[in-house]
């Protein structure tokens, strides 16, 4: 089992460096026909998936925020990862705006912050339930946004920080 593992991740490696331009064979002989790998006959993906409507709040995972109960306590400890780019204070942007208030706002429109046209066109409220589809994958519900966090998989840390930031005061 060891030895086919390893020949499925030698070929998978030759195939990579192959994809990148690197050479795992040697190169073929003058003359000799130069099969097309698969990565050069496949065709070429069509656009990216559309974003989800304004008013679509489905998930990838297939829950929606009624399926939780949120914590405000357990969201203040999830939304630590948030911290380095997010605040909850009004009025204070750093590399993300500010998040205060932002529950039943529109996207786009934290003043101070530079949103890209992607963000500020989108057409989004921030209704608790499209922050619940947004967390879980930020760039397939607003393409081209610039916040580079990949999301929060699990629905509870979701459902918690969305209670952490409706919470009163914060």
């Amino acid at each position: 089992m060891k030895k086919s593992t390893l020949g499925l991740a030698t070929s998978a490696a030759a195939l990579l460096l192959a994809a990148c331009g690197g050479e795992s064979e040697p190169a073929a002989t003058e003359g000799t026909a130069n099969e097309a790998t698969p990565a050069e006959t496949a065709p070429v993906a069509s656009e990216a998936p559309a974003a989800p409507a304004a008013d679509d709040v489905s998930t990838v995972d297939g829950t929606t925020l009624a399926d939780f109960t949120g914590d405000p306590a357990a969201g203040a400890k999830v939304f630590m990862q948030c911290r380095s780019c997010h605040v909850v204070e009004p009025g204070v942007n750093r590399v993300g705006p500010s998040l205060a208030g932002i529950v039943g706002h529109a996207a786009g429109i934290a003043e101070g912050y530079s949103y890209t046209p992607a963000n500020a066109n989108s057409g989004i409220t921030w209704t608790p339930e499209k922050l619940y589809q947004y967390l879980e994958n930020p760039r397939r519900v607003i393409p081209g946004t610039k916040m580079a966090f990949a999301g929060l998989r699990n629905g509870q840390d979701r459902a918690d920080v969305i209670a952490y930031l409706q919470a009163p005061g914060e």
